[in-house]
């Protein structure tokens, strides 16, 4: 083992893989594969201090969304996408590529590019206050001056290479 693999063992930081291509964060601030959903907060696009959490789970393709204090979102009708999941899958599709949003969802990538056609969806409400909780995490810890130094609260996070 060289001294840079043992120096990365060290870090309080991970590898963070490069989006696919450059993000809209104004309309989609936050993307994340997690909990057996893609799931998401978007900008409303008529109320700057409005955003939903929106999201597709990966067993039943079911869609939710609901402002950030539960409030069901107006444009999605049953199993039809409203403008914030259309917004949510496209900027996933961006951030993580086609092929990986399609294996998470456990569907076929779609060749004309658009997710949701690949998809048989339904509605399934989902709890925002998770997701929206996570997403005001991610912003503390962008706004976190650089350190060297261990984050306390991330060493809960295994670290790569270390046996146990």
């Amino acid at each position: 083992m060289d001294s840079g693999d043992s120096d990365r063992e060290r870090a309080s930081v991970v590898r963070v893989l490069p989006a696919v291509a450059p993000r809209k964060l104004a309309k989609v601030p936050f993307v994340e594969m997690a909990d057996g959903r893609l799931q998401g907060v978007v900008s409303s696009g008529s109320d700057i201090a409005r955003v939903y959490v929106s999201s597709i789970s990966v067993r039943d393709h079911g869609l939710s969304c609901s402002t950030n204090n539960n409030r069901p979102c107006g444009g999605l009708r049953g199993a039809y996408p409203c403008k914030h999941i259309d917004a949510l899958a496209a900027e996933a599709v961006l951030q993580y590529g086609m092929e990986r949003v399609a294996r998470y969802l456990r569907v076929a990538a779609p060749e004309g590019g658009n997710l949701l056609s690949a998809l048989l969806v339904t509605h399934e409400p989902a709890p925002a206050a998770v997701v929206f909780s996570r997403f005001l995490r991610h912003l503390a810890y962008l706004e976190r001056p650089g350190a060297a130094s261990p984050i306390p609260e991330l060493q809960w996070f295994p670290a790569a290479g270390v046996a146990r």
